[in-house]
């Protein structure tokens, strides 16, 4: 005969059988997720340390970086983003930007490209009456691949620092910005002609004011070939650089060996596609359309579209001649260099770090957590660490005798009698509504820039 069966060890059994699978489920999203609530929990929420990489006999992080407390403190992530991928996908979907209102410049380069420079001053976001110093400092920020002003963490960025009473220029890509590519060429993580343009233009403009560059992402990249490229001769005080991916090629390995890795690389490529869309007659003409329309991965649009633009006879090409970690040794401006350790697009494995090591212009600061340009952080979620850093960053360098000057008049790449002193000039209100500047409104906005 069959023993008789116990209902109460039968509810015991399921429930310790869904308690099993409860836990095996957490574990594997836990982990693929890359949590790290557990651990911040153990350890009191008592955040990161920020770690710093420098030449021992470095003027820029004795006399600088020592008095950042910002960078010789601890980074504490928001609690509820304790996760890379939760970190930049909060910052790209949410980000809780604050509200702000470009004013447009568009700029004409001498190949009859017309790029979007976006404004913000003081003014812009306190409503007081701006400044007429001439020597008011400004920050040209380069935006990431796809990303232009419009972006959350642009936004982020240029707020907080006019808010401290600097002037904010946004340098659009190529194509953003709410222009049309004008010329028969788009721009690329190693193209750096517009930002030496516009850099040396406000050098001319503005020679009162002392020039920063921020770069972020494929921003930071071209960053940091710009200063390598130009060395000593750049009319830039400093520089920062946040999250870059250094070296393409390992990026693009990277990028492609794991599952969760491979989301990112099939969203960006996607980015990249409706970018192209909004240029469809560009890429028709100077690309393979139909090649670009099938393109699954960021490799992909670069094999069909990016390296075809520039001329460059394979990918692989494109990403080591375009790579800034070549250029590190070249650098001659006092450059910061921001990195979480945990960016899931960004690997660090592509950082130079003994190059960084060897340049005494360069500290590198990495902290453990933050994900790609998000580091959240306070319980709300309202600020990015990393732009904190940057704007103390700049401001003790301002204050200090080591900021770069340039020692010799360049001639610059591109001439700078360009028709941007003939340009239009626009409002761009946060909902992306555009009016254009009269006579009255332009001559007032010129004498408070």
């Amino acid at each position: 005969m069959g023993g008789i069966i116990n209902p109460n060890e039968t509810l015991t059994r399921c429930s310790i059988s869904r308690s099993c699978s409860a836990f095996i489920l957490f574990s594997i999203l836990y982990n693929f997720l890359e949590l790290y609530f557990l651990q911040d929990l153990f350890s009191g929420f008592s955040g990161s340390p920020v770690l710093l990489s420098y030449n021992t006999s470095s003027s820029i992080l004795n006399a600088v970086v020592s008095k950042c407390k910002i960078l010789h403190g601890r980074y504490f992530a928001t609690p509820w983003l304790c996760s890379p991928h939760l970190q930049t996908l909060f910052l790209n979907y949410f980000g809780r930007p604050p509200p702000l209102k470009y004013t447009k410049q568009l700029f004409s380069t001498a190949d009859g490209e017309t790029i979007a420079l976006d404004w913000l001053s003081t003014s812009h976001v306190s409503g007081d009456v701006a400044s007429e110093d001439e020597s008011v400092p400004i920050v040209v920020v380069i935006p990431g691949l796809t990303s232009d002003s419009s972006s959350q963490y642009i936004k982020h960025l240029a707020y907080h620092t006019a808010k401290r009473g600097w002037k904010v220029v946004i340098c659009n890509h190529r194509g953003f910005g709410g222009v049309s590519i004008t010329s028969g060429f788009s721009y690329n993580a190693g193209w750096t002609e517009d930002i030496r343009a516009v850099v040396n233009y406000l050098h001319k403009e503005k020679s009162m004011a002392p020039l920063f560059v921020v770069g972020t992402s494929i921003g930071a990249n071209i960053l940091v070939k710009y200063l390598g490229e130009d060395g000593e001769n750049i009319p830039v005080a400093g520089a920062v650089a946040v999250c870059s991916p250094w070296d393409l090629l390992i990026g693009d390995r990277y990028i492609r060996r794991r599952r969760v890795q491979k989301i990112y690389d099939k969203a960006i490529a996607f980015g990249l596609q409706d970018y192209a869309k909004l240029h469809q007659s560009h890429f028709s003409r100077n690309a393979n359309w139909e090649g670009i329309e099938k393109s699954f991965t960021v490799r992909d649009f670069d094999d069909h579209a990016t390296r075809v633009v520039a001329k460059y006879e394979s990918v692989d090409t494109f990403y080591r001649r375009c790579s800034s970690s070549t250029y590190v040794q070249s650098v001659s401006v006092p450059l910061l260099c921001i990195s979480a350790l945990d960016d899931p697009i960004c690997t660090t494995e592509a950082i130079p770090w003994d190059e960084c090591k060897a340049n005494k212009n360069i500290v590198l600061a990495t902290v453990k957590h933050g994900g790609h340009l998000a580091f959240f952080e306070g319980i709300t979620a309202s600020h990015l660490w990393w732009v904190r850093a940057v704007n103390e960053f700049l401001g003790v360098l301002h204050s200090s005798n080591y900021m770069h000057v340039q020692e010799k008049i360049s001639k610059p790449n591109i001439p700078l009698d360009s028709s941007i002193d003939h340009g239009r000039y626009f409002n761009v209100a946060e909902d992306g509504m555009v009016a254009e500047l009269n006579n009255d409104q332009l001559t007032m906005w010129k004498k408070h820039m």
